[in-house]
């Protein structure tokens, strides 16, 4: 109900004025607005603030979304471009350590502080042509002679050939003999299945530099029943 204002309570009021009071205040509540505060909002304005709310709404959860998929995609990048390297073996070259169709992971930090070791497996860039990466094990390292006779490795010397647990089986082709000098900051690659591996017996560039090398191989992820760290 409006509320009747009485201007001068020290004065009296005849009938016919406070009627005229109560209509200007009634007219005045009319024109005023809604709960004393401005005129209501017509339901179209009302529905059109929805609608404006919600569109930001769903702009906001959008925008949410993507830049969560760009946050995932460059740490996706990151690890694949500094961090880790995938791989997979297509042939038999490094059987049984790495069989055909394998899949891998390989760290390319692990040579950051220090040197590539004998008997690590590692990924690299082919040295007859870069393009193409390949999965091999290092048997020379920076400086050495590797002396292959017989199906044996000799290092630097004929007095005791290396100890090659890994071989697939009994090396009986492409058996030597060679003679290999590493040249400093270059590794010598073989792979595990002498019988059947494109190796540095075969290739123009015989030598990998340490730059070439793109990490250490070290996890068989796929397939699942194959799967485990690299020895």
């Amino acid at each position: 109900m409006a509320q009747i204002r009485v201007e001068d309570l020290n004065r009296e009021v005849d009938d016919g004025e406070f009627m005229e009071m109560v209509d200007r205040d009634l007219s005045e509540s009319r024109n005023g607005g809604y709960g004393g505060g401005g005129r209501r909002p017509s339901g179209k304005e009302d529905k059109d603030g929805n609608h404006e709310e919600e569109g930001r709404s769903v702009f906001r959860e959008i925008l949410s979304w993507v830049f969560t998929i760009v946050i995932a995609m460059a740490t996706a990048l990151l690890i694949k471009n500094f961090l880790i390297i995938n791989a997979n073996v297509p042939t038999g070259s490094m059987e049984n350590t790495i069989m055909p169709g394998d899949r891998l992971v390989g760290n390319r930090l692990a040579y950051m502080r220090t040197d590539p070791k004998r008997g690590d497996i590692v990924i690299f860039k082919y040295p007859d042509n870069e393009k193409d990466i390949y999965v091999k094990r290092i048997i020379g390292l920076p400086g050495e002679q590797v002396l292959i006779v017989d199906g044996k490795v000799y290092i630097n010397d004929f007095s005791t050939p290396l100890e090659e647990d890994y071989l697939k089986e009994e090396w009986v082709k492409a058996t030597g003999p060679y003679s290999f000098f590493v040249p400093e900051d270059c590794y010598l690659m073989l792979g595990d299945n002498r019988n059947d591996s494109w190796d540095a017996r075969y290739w123009q560039n015989k030598y990998v530099s340490k730059d070439k090398i793109l990490g250490k191989a070290v996890f068989i992820y796929w397939p699942f029943d194959h799967a485990g760290k690299m020895e």
